[in-house]
This record gives C-alpha cells, sequence and structure tokens, in this order.
C-alpha cells in the first residue's frame, strides 16, 4: 500500500510541475522584447498593413490571459501550434530537430555513464593509488571544462581527420543507406565526445564517492569476513547501492545534457534542437520557443519521475 501511495504522490508531483513549467513557459518569451512581427517590419517594403494582418494571423492582437487559454487547450489536444518563422506545425519541425539531436545526445551520455562508472569504481576500489589519484584528477579537469571550449579544443585537435561540422557530407553524392549511417556517425563523433567527456567527469566523481561509502559499510565488512573475493563484493553487493546516488546523477544531468547540446550543435552546426533554439530565438517564434522548451521539461521531469521509481526498486527502505 505504501508503494501505491508512494507512486500516485510522485505522479501527481511529475504533472504539477509539467503545469507550472507550461505556464512560465508561456509567460516567459511574451515578457521578452520584441516579437516576431516587429522584425518581420524590419524587412523592407513592409507596410503597416501587413504587421497589422500578421499580428492577427499569429493571434497577437488578443489578451494575454485569453492567448495563454488558447495555449492550454492546443496543449491539452497535443497541438504545439504553428512555427512564426516557418509557417509549419511545431511537431513537425521538433521532430525534425530530435531526430538530429537525441542519436548525438544518447551516444555522448552512454559514454559518460559507462565509462565514468567504471572508473569511478575502479578509483574507489584502488584508494589511495595512483590509479585513483589520475581518475580524480582527469575527473576533475573535464567537469571544469566549458562544454563550448572543449568543443572548439577538439574542433582543432581533429581537423582534417574528422568532420568539423554538419550532420552529413555535401559533397558525398547518392550514398547507399549503409555510407550514410557511416557518414552521419563520423560527423558525429565529435559533438557526441565533447558532451561525454564533461558529463564522464561528473559520473568519475560521483561514482567514486558513493562506492567509498557503500565499501565502508558493515555488511562489506562482513562479506570479507565471510571469505568473498573482493571483486564478487564490489560488482555483486557495493556497486547496486552505490547505484541510488548515480541514479539521481543520471535524472539531474539530463538538464545539463540539454543545455549543454545548445552549446554543442552551435559549435559543430549541428542541425538539432539546439540550433532550432538558436534561430526560435533570432526570430522571436513564440509557438518554437515554447514547443522546445516544453518538450526539455517533459524530458527533465520523465527522468526524474523515472529516477523515483528506480530509487522504490533499488532502495527497500521506500516499501516499508
Amino acid at each position: 500500500m505504501r508503494g501505491i501511495d508512494y507512486v500516485v504522490k510522485r505522479t501527481v508531483f511529475a504533472l504539477v510541475t509539467i503545469f507550472v513549467a507550461a505556464t512560465i513557459n508561456f509567460v516567459i518569451f511574451r515578457a521578452a522584447p520584441g516579437t516576431a512581427v516587429a522584425n518581420i517590419a524590419r524587412v523592407p517594403g513592409a507596410t503597416h498593413q501587413l504587421r497589422e494582418e500578421l499580428t492577427r494571423d499569429f493571434g497577437l492582437d488578443k489578451p494575454k490571459l485569453e492567448q495563454y487559454f488558447i495555449y492550454l487547450g492546443q496543449l491539452a489536444r497535443g497541438n504545439l501550434g504553428v512555427s512564426f518563422a516557418s509557417q509549419t506545425p511545431v511537431t513537425t519541425e521538433l521532430g525534425r530537430a530530435l531526430v538530429n539531436t537525441i542519436p548525438m545526445v544518447l551516444l555522448g551520455t552512454l559514454f559518460a555513464i559507462g565509462f565514468g562508472t567504471l572508473t569511478g569504481v575502479i578509483a574507489a576500489y584502488r584508494r589511495g593509488t595512483w590509479i585513483d589519484t589520475g581518475s580524480v584528477s582527469l575527473g576533475l579537469f573535464f567537469y571544469s571544462l566549458p562544454t563550448q571550449w572543449l568543443g572548439l579544443m577538439l574542433l582543432l585537435i581533429f581537423a582534417g581527420t574528422l568532420p568539423s561540422g554538419g550532420r552529413v557530407d555535401p559533397f558525398l553524392f547518392d550514398p547507399s543507406p549503409v555510407e550514410h549511417l557511416l557518414d552521419v556517425a563520423r560527423h558525429m563523433i565529435l559533438p557526441s565526445l565533447t558532451l561525454g567527456l564533461v558529463l564522464y567527469g561528473e559520473y568519475t566523481l560521483v561514482s567514486r564517492s558513493a562506492m567509498l561509502e557503500t565499501l565502508g559499510e558493515d555488511y562489506i565488512l562482513t562479506a570479507r569476513a565471510k571469505g568473498l573475493r573482493d571483486r564478487r563484493i564490489v560488482w555483486a553487493h557495493a556497486l547496486r547501492n552505490a547505484l541510488l546516488p548515480i541514479t539521481t546523477l543520471m535524472a539531474l544531468s539530463l538538464g545539463y545534457v540539454v543545455a549543454g547540446s545548445i552549446l554543442v550543435e552551435e559549435v559543430f552546426s549541428w542541425p538539432g534542437i539546439g540550433r532550432a533554439i538558436v534561430d526560435a530565438v533570432r526570430a522571436r517564434d513564440y509557438p518554437m520557443l515554447q514547443g522546445t522548451f516544453l518538450v526539455f521539461t517533459l524530458a527533465v521531469v520523465l527522468a526524474n519521475y523515472v529516477a523515483d521509481l528506480l530509487y522504490f526498486r533499488l532502495d527497500p527502505r521506500i516499501k516499508e
């Protein structure tokens, strides 16, 4: 019964968070100076009549409260509106951007989780040795680097060896499906590596700290007294409890990954959701900005919701 109450509370909290974020999402962009109509009005030949027609077409002539209820009604139907800039549905524009962003971000995140957790566990197991010192120093180094600076450095280091921008080679004419996938994978290496290296340091430090705390628990000493091998103690017993803070980090770091993807995509000219946000800000494209930030909100809330459920699974104290 306690488990059901826990899940219900987490679900209600997630839904309330999404509603509040959607409201802030609506207000914040309309509080910013300038509008899409004002940008278009700067085009030579734009008349006052054209500005009035665009204002009506974009729905900006209505009171803010009425715009807000229209916005909520559209969200309830799964409609994110139409982009002011491209005059296409926001869901279509977001779909194109996410198809490019998700594989790049996923590859970098998986690298960070796998490699960072592994080095953190090994560093904790070899505490006080050069392996521990080297892992912590390397983790701190990458953790402290600005994402965009690291991307620029990788561009300089691998210039001429790996593609430096874009998603595909524009001079690769009529490629086969395999050639296309290999081309995309080559272009994805540097942006994914940039995200992965910055996150790697964070996962290394958190994993090491969690493992050190777990290895000092009484049940670990009991396992050693029973004669269990150190390798089994570390991987079969200690790591499971150390996964609790690592799971939290996975959920919390998603927001950083999203922000980092904007910088990375700008550095590497990657045509994903980060570039879409930059273009929408320049055009004051309210529907596109609202749609992208709502997607970010849903991603972060969903990640934290899943982390809460995993906590319920991993930590037996919650079930008591």
